[in-house]
């Protein structure tokens, strides 16, 4: 199958489209209430899932 490389004529590029890079993510915070390793099981919805 040819694949194609170049746009098609009479393409424009969408106002919104920019060739930035994509922000950094930013560094997540560690909640240990949440953290599935302390008491070794998920909680989902309120019901503890144990694994």
């Amino acid at each position: 199958m040819k694949r194609a490389t170049k746009r098609p004529e009479g393409f424009t590029k969408p106002a919104h489209w920019t060739n930035d890079p994509p922000p950094k993510p930013e560094a997540n915070e560690v909640d240990e209430d949440l953290s599935p390793t302390r008491y070794g099981d998920w909680v989902h919805k309120g019901i503890a899932i144990d694994f």
